[in-house]
């Protein structure tokens, strides 16, 4: 099948759908939250992955203060950095794997 046919096929699918001809396929999909993460935990999965305060919030796009505070307990990290956070802690080579550190 050359383009322009691709092109009129799903064309015509698409009225078809419109006609009630045809159904679309559906795909239910839910997602997992990011699991929730103490202190100690931020604090073990830096240290394990061998990154300084300073490194780690370079690579999670977040201050030094942020940081010091996530290791104190006295602030917590958002869905997003938690979501990080637990990828890192679970594959304890992704920041190497995915070059997030350059090492020189």
């Amino acid at each position: 099948m050359n383009v322009f046919e691709s092109i009129m096929t799903g064309l015509q699918e698409a009225v078809d759908y419109e006609d009630g001809k045809l159904t679309a396929r559906t795909m239910k999909i839910s997602v997992t939250p990011p699991p929730e993460i103490t202190a100690e935990e931020i604090k073990d999965v830096r240290k394990q992955s061998g990154l300084t305060q300073s490194v780690f919030a370079a690579v999670l796009g977040v201050s030094v203060k942020t940081v010091e505070a996530w290791e104190s307990g006295t602030n917590h990290p958002s869905g997003s950095a938690k979501r990080i956070i637990s990828i890192i802690q679970t594959d304890p080579d992704f920041i190497e794997k995915y070059h997030l550190v350059n090492y020189s």
